[in-house]
């Protein structure tokens, strides 16, 4: 994930600091101690090593002890990365800020408690991917648009209170520093990104929820010490009309002032418009992806420059291809919901492929979603992995859901060539309903099948020969020996397996089987013959 410019190590520890990272160590020779901008928020894997991007702020999830710090800090150095984040406590070590000036890679400890998918997830919201080649910010109420944590930095000034800016669900957007002055509940719903359980079912209980959603001014809550709120809550809902998008927190010491009262409810007008501003930026840099993307996997004249736009030129790549089902969209709220299902899971696999590589590329291409994942060293069986891994993750949202990878494209030339593969994977997948994950190697003869039986169907070919004349004797005298053929094809010639199939005594069966090379003028010793009868079987007639 790139960040854009501005978003350094700096801000991330006004952003973050005191409640989730705390900086050790800076190397003395960065300007104000710490290198910026960020171009990226890596998770560290000590098995598989990956080029990390230069300035980027590594993630050294199972890192500890000086040793192992001190290594991962020099080999970073050499990798130009801008810092590192290890579990705290981090003791004192001269050995560590040794390192840090050796490297000049900054040393940073993420507080205990807190789970790294959290401190990702923040990173991610804090960089913001920005919007696929815009070349200036906007900006609403002065600060920029949909940087919520700005916007929430500014009304915690404004109250004088720390600020949580909450979804519908009580997870929080955002935050202002100076958490650590509220209670202990505060801190927890920071760390966790969710106001606690227990918290948010007493609200509920004695209806300030319901109060909340209904009024357009602050409501005041008292503190419930048995919960761990031991500071009062201001809240007020953010609306968009009559569209509720969330709320405001402030932890107070007491009833807002009139001035304050005022300066919440325009507070709230603000953030409706930035989070509406946020969801259209959305919709628009998905489109533009999505065109991006498309346009790439086509290999046309725009494909080099839609690649330089992605950051994913010259390098080699694999092509995913993901679809919920292989059932066309339903109309109505089923429609919908299959769509929004869709959506969901195409978010996930963008956050999952950029995880294995920061420059990854996602986006939905009608009802297929299409990922972009650069492979320099690895194969497409390391890609069928990331597949797997990323269903097996899903768990039960994605039993309908399945993935095609495409052979290695090492130029552009070859991605379109991929895309063309993993679709046909992809069909495959669909029709026979086995396996979730393949690539072409495992289906290629299915897939010839498939392109076979199209063929046929839009030339109105109809059986000829031996095929002809047994479908013939079929229909006039109700018998079964084509069934008889096919399964005998399908056995290759082994006349017990294929009885057994059919549900026949084996010597019933061999008389069958005479009667087909019989009526059927079907030399059943000629390979030739049998590949022919097989190959109509399957292309021709259907089951």
């Amino acid at each position: 994930m790139s960040g854009r410019p501005g978003a350094d190590l700096t801000r991330l520890l006004e952003e973050l600091g005191s409640t989730l990272l705390e900086l050790v160590h800076a190397p003395a020779s960065s300007p104000g101690g710490v290198r910026g901008p960020i171009s990226a928020a890596p998770i560290h894997d000590p098995v598989d090593r990956e080029q990390v991007l230069p300035d980027a702020l590594v993630l050294g999830v199972g890192v500890s002890g000086t040793d192992r710090i001190v290594a991962l800090l020099r080999d970073l150095g050499e990798q130009a990365a801008a810092g590192l984040v290890v579990r705290a406590p981090v003791a004192p070590d001269p050995q560590l800020r040794a390192a840090v000036e050796e490297s000049g890679v900054a040393l940073l400890a993420f507080t205990r408690g807190a789970s790294w998918t959290q401190l990702s997830a923040l990173l991610r919201a804090l960089l913001a991917e920005g919007e696929v080649g815009a070349t200036e910010s906007e900006t609403l109420g002065g600060l920029p648009s949909g940087d919520l944590f700005a916007v929430a930095n500014a009304i915690a000034a404004l109250l004088d209170a720390p600020i949580t800016i909450e979804d519908r669900n009580s997870r929080v957007l955002a935050f202002s520093g100076r958490q650590d002055e509220a209670d202990s509940s505060r801190v927890e719903t920071i760390l966790g990104r969710q106001v606690p359980e227990r918290y948010a079912r007493l609200l509920s209980e004695q209806g300030v929820f319901r109060e909340l959603y209904r009024t357009d001014q602050p409501v005041y809550i008292e503190p419930l010490p048995a919960t761990g709120v031991t500071m009062a809550r201001a809240a007020i809902a953010v609306r968009a009309g009559d569209e509720l998008l969330g709320s405001l927190w402030a932890a107070v010491h007491e009833r807002l002032s009139p001035e304050r009262h005022r300066a919440f409810c325009e507070a709230a007008k603000l953030i409706a418009l930035h989070l509406l501003q946020q969801r259209a930026g959305s919709d628009v840099e998905r489109r533009l992806r999505a065109d991006l993307l498309g346009t790439a996997l086509e290999g046309g004249v725009g494909a080099r420059g839609a690649l330089d736009r992605l950051g994913l030129a010259d390098q080699p790549m694999v092509v995913l291809a993901l679809t919920v089902d292989g059932q066309a969209t339903p109309s109505g709220p089923a429609g919908a919901e299959v769509v929004g299902e869709r959506q969901r899971l195409s978010d996930a696999f963008a956050m999952h492929l950029g995880a294995v590589h920061p420059s990854s590329a996602v986006a939905a291409l009608s009802d297929v979603v299409y990922g972009l994942v650069p492979l320099p060293h690895q194969g497409e069986r390391y890609a069928v992995g990331i597949a797997t891994e990323f269903l097996d993750r899903i768990g039960g949202r994605g039993q309908h859901a399945f993935i095609g990878v495409s052979p290695v494209a090492e130029d552009i030339s070859g991605l379109a060539r991929a895309r063309g593969a993993v679709d046909r994977v992809l069909r495959v997948l669909r029709e026979r309903k086995g396996p979730r994950v393949a690539q072409l190697a495992d289906v290629h003869v299915e897939s010839w099948m498939l392109e076979l039986r199209d063929l046929v169907a839009a030339r109105g070919d109809q059986p000829t020969g031996p095929v002809a004349r047994l479908l013939s004797y079929d229909a006039a005298h109700n018998t079964s020996l084509v069934q008889t053929l096919r399964a005998w094809l399908d056995n290759f010639g082994d006349t017990v397996a294929a009885s057994a199939s059919v549900y026949v005594h084996p010597n019933t069966f061999r008389y069958r089987l005479r009667r087909v090379a019989e009526i059927g003028q079907l030399d059943l010793d000629d390979s030739e013959a049998r590949f022919a009868a097989m190959l109509q079987l399957r292309a021709v007639v259907s089951r």
